[in-house]
């Protein structure tokens, strides 16, 4: 059997890529800690628009974070060290580790990564793409076998 999908049209070659790009995004969509923000910055004549992702990281340190790029994912991981010395009576803020992951398109690129006040923000920029027009010559006639 056939599997149809949203990109099985006859017309639309080359985007099986693209396709598993959305399964995947679809799978690492799960879970909503930690709780985030992206933001579109825009940019002028010298500089190109740039996207900031902004994590709430309470309680983490910059030693508890791994910010990475695999196979055209960002991928933030966090596993907090549990204090020992520390006698909580009520722990309402979270340590827990976690695994967040963005799909990046192509043209995108990670600059940086900041941990200020609890908040780690990461800064991306879109590069675009250049863009040509190629014309095709047609070939001779060439007779049927």
């Amino acid at each position: 059997m056939t599997r149809m999908t949203l990109l099985s049209n006859p017309l639309l070659l080359g985007f099986e890529e693209i396709e598993r790009m959305i399964e995947r995004a679809g799978k690492s969509a799960g879970g909503g800690y930690p709780p985030y923000n992206i933001e579109r910055i825009a940019g002028d004549g010298s500089k190109p628009e740039a996207l900031r992702i902004t994590l709430a990281v309470a309680g983490f340190t910059r030693d508890d974070l791994d910010v990475s790029v695999e196979d055209k994912q960002l991928i933030v991981r966090g596993k907090a060290q549990d204090d020992k010395e520390r006698d909580f009576l009520y722990r309402g803020i979270a340590a827990r580790q976690f695994s967040k992951a963005f799909l990046l398109a192509d043209g995108i690129e990670v600059r940086a990564a900041d941990l200020q006040n609890g908040l780690l923000f990461i800064d991306l920029v879109r590069h675009e793409p250049e863009r040509f027009v190629r014309k095709i010559e047609i070939g001779a006639e060439k007779k049927p076998r």
